[in-house]
């Protein structure tokens, strides 16, 4: 296991530094109070497309394709893409600069891999460019959706169509202007085997009989411009050729997804619980309670110890996770990608509650990044997967790994 970074990702790792710091941290006040202004619910801040196309000028542009794509990606590993999204991650809309964002990384390495050459043109390609945008309808409200077998979304074949009924919420992406499709997992075959009865297909926004109810908050924040949807789906008719690889290939493909989606998700994370750290670290040395600097306080050093600790525990862990998806495939790095997404989310939001105790007023205003990070970490315990089903399906293959074992 080496986790020395090639040249090709040292050298992203830098012109990234330099467009981060020159570009987008000095937009970032401006683009936060846009988009917490209720005026300017569900639209796009102004110099986002010119930050885009200089971005994709830079060369810095869907990076975490992990295969060469033509000229749309640098085919990157997930190990060399990993340093790049906690980069990415330490800025809350610094992704979309990319055409690194979620669900559309997902839902591109989706079509990327199971696409026909039909949907790869007419959808992969768009998201490609960064022309439009994707959502992901897979939780639904009425049924327990830590256990994906649940949905009673239907996909029902009617002469050379599939109608599609449902609800879904927690869509991540579609309020978005530029969201012009999602993928859809709902049930082909209620009668299959358990882990076939599911099927995943697009469908266009416009189709009539999709109908976004509302948007959802997360501990209040909207997370306009993106947003989380929930939407209902009332004999939505689309054609048998939208559907993605094949019936009851639903539970496959979303293994594919998730997989380098849970690295993604947790090195911008990490990237979190970084610019937390360096933020509750500069602080300590600029305020003076009672007559002593902060960073004096032996718990405060101790607070911040513990945090570089913790971070650089867990970014190893994800290193090691992004390895083992390259060399032998997200099915066989299953432990490793359970412990990040038990491991990650928690120690980021631990770090990032140390950094709103030390910041005090600041770090719960609109001032400091801290309290919308906060949000997204805490919520990532929920998403791809609550803690309780990986702490659980970890316990079992442990137990089966070591249960036999002599003493």
């Amino acid at each position: 296991m080496n986790f020395q970074y090639t040249e090709k990702s040292l050298e992203l790792q830098s012109r990234l530094k330099d467009f981060l710091k020159k570009q987008i941290l000095p937009a970032d006040e401006e683009v936060e109070a846009f988009d917490r202004d209720p005026a300017n619910l569900w639209i796009k801040w102004p110099g986002l497309e010119k930050l885009k196309d200089a971005a994709r000028k830079e060369g810095l542009w869907n990076l975490f394709l992990p295969r060469d794509y033509g000229d749309f990606s640098p085919g990157l590993t997930n190990l060399e893409y990993a340093p790049l999204a906690e980069l990415m991650g330490r800025t809350r809309w610094a992704s979309e600069v990319f055409n690194c964002s979620p669900p559309d990384t997902g839902n591109m390495e989706v079509l990327a891999r199971y696409g026909s050459p039909e949907q790869q043109k007419k959808w992969l390609e768009p998201l490609l460019e960064g022309k439009i945008r994707s959502a992901f309808l897979m939780t639904e409200p009425e049924v327990a959706s830590s256990d994906a077998t649940n949905m009673e979304t239907s996909i029902v074949p009617d002469q050379g169509d599939y109608l599609i009924n449902g609800r879904k919420w927690w869509s991540s992406g579609a309020m978005d202007p530029n969201c012009k499709i999602a993928i859809v997992m709902g049930k082909t075959d209620f009668d299959a085997p358990r882990h076939q009865q599911h099927s995943m297909i697009l469908v266009p926004m416009d189709t009539p009989g999709l109908q976004i109810i509302r948007p959802l908050s997360v501990f209040g924040y909207l997370d306009s411009p993106e947003g989380h949807a929930e939407i209902v789906l009332e004999s939505v008719r689309v054609p048998k050729s939208n559907l993605i690889l094949g019936e009851g290939k639903g539970f496959e493909i979303a293994q594919g997804r998730l997989g380098p989606g849970r690295i993604h998700h947790c090195m911008r994370l990490i990237g979190m619980a970084q610019r937390s750290l360096e933020l509750m670290s500069a602080r300590a040395t600029s305020r003076s309670p009672f007559g002593r600097s902060l960073d004096t306080y032996s718990s405060i050093r101790q607070e911040i110890s513990r945090s570089a600790c913790e971070i650089e525990q867990a970014r190893l862990l994800v290193l090691s996770a992004a390895d083992r998806i390259d060399r032998v495939g997200s099915k066989s790095a299953k432990e490793l990608i359970s412990m990040i997404k038990i491991v990650v989310p928690a120690m980021a939001a631990n770090v990032i509650d140390r950094a709103i105790q030390i910041m005090g007023g600041k770090g719960v205003s609109g001032d400091s990044p801290l309290a919308h990070f906060y949000a997204a970490a805490r919520s990532l315990r929920l998403a791809d997967g609550p803690d309780e089903v990986h702490l659980s399906q970890l316990g079992k293959s442990t137990i089966r790994k070591y249960g036999q074992a002599n003493d």
